[in-house]
């Protein structure tokens, strides 16, 4: 066979590019070889591959030969390290500088991120290019940020030997390499008011919508996406369906998860009551003060743990052996039997709230004019499977409310449910959250449900003040909630509120505090909604796709309101036509929905779709083993294959 010319530029050599003799037949690994005899670098070349230019594609099977890969005399070839500094902005807003694969799909990559940061269940992460933060022209020190430097850690598995505190070895390495280690696993202090006034706010769903364009594609490498050594990008906590949180083993995924929640809050990204915000202020005040006199990182002691977890599995087992008097009790479904009052909103109408007899089962509710008639028809029977669920509290004025959208051929219908005290609506609320998912008051959440709607309502309860927060005590408000309520109140008005609050959470410890924290952001409306601009099939206009970690919404942007809501439990299939860039979705009862995507590449919002069914199949048992395939098999589309 013919010998041909090929020029290969390297990387690392301020030289020109090394021309060398090559056959069709040749396999890559030779060619390889061939350049590192020819260049007389005697180095370690172990982590260095072939990048194609022109095809923006690295050539990582070195058993093909060169006419299997299609390389002929004019291609561009450079040969680099596969690994390369990179710029990290993390959720806590601290940048470090790593060494990450820019060969491998970004999946990969960041599976190598999280496992250097002592981070479990890298699948719910990924990459995103930032959003530019305002500068003024005075701002000259914007350059001068702290930057930890972790880039001369190995990125092998070998170094990932943990210590006491569940520690790896790579950070008890230096002082250094400590301090970022307690960076990542401590709250960072308060960020200052002017630091919040930098960022990026989304003024609305749109804004928010553009800044979840941003995703890198999992399923090709950080060098494909045009990402360049020493560039920044974001980690973040991408899918909101977190598992198996154990603080014993996450003290960097909780702090991270925290920060990433308290920004979201700061940032105005997710809504909250003007109550709910109060105690998000008070318990970040709370965490504050704790992360700075508990140097210490989150784990406790690990055998004290071990013996905690073993006695509550042998609790469960015994538990579990139920008499076949319980085990009857227990499947007849219970009931929820009680007088509420009802509102349908309609417009130029004032509130006016009927009293009704209402009955509670499976996953519906029916009511009736009085409790005697509840034998016969019910006056209306409301099923809730797949509607929206959201409080409208006001612990303070007593007002107890349960916000319905409930699905209906035309858009939603909006109901609410008002309740007499917190008893009575801790248990609807409960009760409804459940049917919404399609689950009855039988399951055993239905309980635990109630008790955390409870201890919510508590910590929102004002309690006389006492001794225990003194009245000379700093505390700066602009740090602690969003600036909506700078504006609107006076810093003395805030902060008697927020200490307020404060008195409510003052005994938890540290890890209690950030799980309290992620809790109630968790049961906000909102939660865990990701949004992008779309074009359904046969519309006109732009709307908006909510996808959340079990449901997609439709938002209408003329009026601002949820018209649609689609549960995953009820998806048959979806998928994508690459060729016009649609996304297709079959539901039960024979529904179609079909839209192209206008501000993201319809392969972000596939992914999405793909990556919270692949959440949804991991199990408690499998909780170590990672199944990178089916992952790529669910998110990766045409071009993963």
């Amino acid at each position: 066979m013919a010998a041909w010319d090929l020029s290969v530029t390297v990387e690392d050599l301020e030289a020109p590019p090394i021309t060398i003799s090559v056959t069709s037949d040749l396999h890559v690994g030779g060619v390889i070889l061939q350049l590192v005899e020819k260049s007389q670098v005697k180095r370690d070349w172990s982590d260095h591959a072939l990048w194609w230019e022109q095809k923006q594609q690295w050539l990582l099977r070195n058993a093909w030969s060169l006419d299997k890969c299609g390389i002929q005399a004019d291609a561009r070839l450079v040969f680099m390290a596969q690994h390369k500094p990179l710029k990290l902005g993390l959720p806590n807003g601290a940048t470090l500088r790593l060494r990450a694969c820019f060969s491998g799909p970004v999946f990969r990559t960041v599976l190598g991120i999280c496992q250097m940061l002592n981070l479990r269940h890298p699948e719910e992460l990924s990459l995103l290019r930032p959003v530019e933060e305002k500068k003024k022209k005075k701002d000259k020190d914007s350059d001068s940020e702290e930057i930890y430097d972790l880039s001369e850690v190995p990125l092998t598995s070998a170094s990932l030997l943990c210590l006491y505190n569940g520690m790896p070895a790579h950070f008890a390495d230096s002082p250094k390499a400590e301090a970022v280690y307690k960076m990542l696993s401590v709250p960072l202090p308060a960020p200052a008011p002017e630091a919040i006034a930098k960022q990026y706010r989304p003024a609305s769903v749109v804004d928010k919508a553009h800044i979840h364009s941003r995703w890198l594609d999992s399923s090709r490498s950080l060098m494909q996406q045009g990402v360049q050594e020493n560039d920044r990008l974001w980690l973040r906590f991408k899918y909101y369906s977190f598992h198996d949180l154990e603080p014993k083993y996450d003290a960097v995924r909780l702090t991270q998860l925290y920060e990433q929640a308290r920004w979201a809050i700061l940032l105005e990204d997710i809504d909250c009551t003007e109550e709910e915000m109060m105690l998000f202020g008070a318990l970040q005040y709370h965490i504050n003060k704790l992360a700075m006199s508990e140097p210490q990182s989150l784990t406790s002691s690990l055998a004290m743990d071990d013996l905690d977890s073993a006695l509550q599995c042998l609790e469960v087992k015994m538990e579990g052996e139920s008499s076949p008097a319980d085990i009857l009790e227990n499947m007849t479904a219970p009931e929820l039997n009680d007088y509420l009052k009802i509102f349908r909103p309609k417009r130029l109408t004032l509130k006016a709230y009927k009293q009704y007899w209402f009955k509670f089962k499976d996953t519906a509710i029916s009511y009736y004019k009085s409790k005697e008639e509840s034998l016969g028809e019910p006056i209306q029977q409301i099923n809730l499977k797949g509607c929206e669920v959201a409080p409208d509290v006001n612990v303070a004025g007593q007002k107890f409310c349960v916000r319905l959208l409930i699905p209906a051929p035309e858009g939603m219908n909006e109901v609410y449910l008002r309740c007499e005290n917190e008893h009575q609506y801790s248990q609807w609320m409960a009760a409804c959250r459940l049917a919404s998912k399609g689950t009855s008051l039988a399951d055993s959440s239905f309980q635990s449900e109630i008790q955390s709607i409870r201890s919510f309502l508590a910590m929102q309860q004002t309690k006389p003040s006492t001794h225990t927060v003194s009245s000379d005590e700093s505390i700066n408000t602009h740090s602690l909630v969003s600036p909506r309520y700078h504006k609107k109140y006076k810093v003395k008005q805030l902060t008697p509120r927020i200490l307020e609050a404060y008195q409510n959470v003052a005994q938890l410890s540290l890890v209690d505090a950030l799980q309290r924290f992620l809790q109630i952001w968790q049961s906000l409306p909102d939660f865990g909604m990701s949004f992008f601009v779309v074009r359904f099939k046969g519309s006109r206009k732009d709307e908006v796709m909510g996808i959340a970690p079990n449901r997609l919404i439709r938002i209408d942007l003329g009026v601002g309101e949820v018209v649609k809501t689609w549960r995953y439990n009820n998806m048959r299939q979806w998928n994508v036509n690459w060729d016009i860039r649609q996304v297709a979705i079959e539901f039960d009862g024979h529904i179609n929905i079909a839209f192209s995507c206008v501000t993201a590449d319809c392969k972000i919002v596939h992914e999405f779709i793909g990556g919270y069914i692949f959440m949804s199949t991991r199990s408690r048992e499998q909780s170590d083993k990672l199944n990178e395939e089916l992952f790529h098999k669910l998110t990766g589309g045409h071009e993963a294959l």
